[in-house]
């Protein structure tokens, strides 16, 4: 999906999340019928502002692919655990453990390598793809919170159905007609490979312990950076790979060190 979205680089955000958005919301509308489940869900006040977060996370992440590489947007995305931790501290009253600041700062350093070495090097955009990771920790929590009380398909159809409404009232004032078949079957597509990442992503922290889920996350980054390599021909500094290796090194083993010290 990242590949596509790069593609279609010409499109605007909103375009590009209406089409992500309207693919998915006929798989989950069409799931939750013939499953008979009821499309209001439970945590309906829970439910809408992870859509609500879902959506302006979305929306910064497609903006900011347009001013620096794919590969370095998913990264500094996969940031959200640190702004995650800090909002775990406010609203969950949990605890950040000693060393987690170790790791924290790790990550830290890592992004500013990734910033730092970009061949972008676009403030801009590496603002934008930040405040996408800041917006996913929100959606963290708040999938947390919903923990089993809903329907893993409740929790996808509220943000496809929210990012469609959004997506499509921002295409109204910046709509580009596609060009080619090619363009409007990639921007269909967009729908059904975010639709599967999402469920299984929202499936895996449900019923997935934590740090046996979140580790697997950050092979997307490996999978993106190879096709930004070779297909989009963008160049990666020595550098900018090391704080790429060091962001998911840090948040991994965050991860799993946070579950060996539960009783902390």
């Amino acid at each position: 999906m990242n590949a596509v979205i790069k593609e279609l680089n010409d499109y605007s955000s909103f375009q590009l999340v209406f089409f992500r958005s309207i693919g998915s919301l006929v798989f989950t509308t069409l799931y939750l019928k013939i499953k008979n489940i009821s499309f209001w869900g439970n945590k309906m006040n829970l439910l809408f502002y992870r859509g609500l977060a879902g959506v302006i996370s979305m929306t910064l992440f497609f903006t900011s692919v347009q001013f620096i590489s794919v590969g370095s947007a998913v990264t500094l995305r996969y940031v959200a655990p640190l702004f995650a931790a800090v909002l775990a501290v406010i609203f969950l009253k949990e605890k950040i453990l000693p060393l987690q600041c170790f790791f924290f700062m790790t990550a830290f350093i890592g992004v500013a390598l990734i910033k730092g070495f970009d061949s972008s090097d676009s403030i801009y955009g590496v603002g934008l793809a930040i405040g996408a990771a800041f917006f996913s920790s929100i959606v963290y929590i708040l999938i947390s919170k919903i923990g089993h009380q809903d329907h893993p398909v409740i929790v996808v159809h509220y943000f496809m159905l929210i990012a469609t409404l959004v997506g499509g009232i921002g295409s109204l004032f910046n709509w580009t007609v596609p060009r080619s078949l090619v363009d409007w079957f990639l921007l269909f597509f967009l729908g059904i490979l975010g639709y599967f990442g999402q469920l299984y992503m929202t499936k895996a922290f449900q019923f997935g312990q934590a740090y046996m889920v979140a580790p697997f996350k950050y092979v997307e980054v490996i999978f993106t950076l190879s096709l930004g390599f070779f297909y989009f021909h963008e160049v990666y500094t020595f550098w900018s790979l090391v704080g790429t290796a060091m962001v998911i090194f840090s948040l991994s083993i965050n991860v799993i060190y946070k579950s060996m010290n539960k009783g902390y």
